[in-house]
């Protein structure tokens, strides 16, 4: 058996930098879609189940900054906040 394959579970764990540019990010594409008329909590979990980035409009460039962050960052983040856990 290869000894690069490990049995032990990797942590998953996000640096306090990265948390803030999420927020960051989160923060101004919901922006933009409450501007542009949109219902934001759907049309972000539109984007998150879908991955799909036409979920978020291009204004205020918001659409490539969501394409800056993983979706498994922004979930985290979400959970998070909900969680009301830093």
């Amino acid at each position: 058996m290869p000894s690069d394959i490990s049995d032990k579970t990797m942590m998953f764990k996000v640096q306090a930098e990265e948390v803030k540019l999420v927020r960051d990010i989160v923060s101004q594409v919901y922006n933009a879609l409450v501007e542009k008329g949109y219902n934001p909590i759907n049309q972000l979990v539109g984007y998150l189940l879908s991955g799909d980035p036409a979920y978020i409009t291009s204004h205020d460039n918001a659409r490539n900054l969501i394409r800056r962050l993983e979706r498994d960052e922004l979930l985290e983040e979400l959970v998070k906040s909900y969680l009301k856990q830093e």
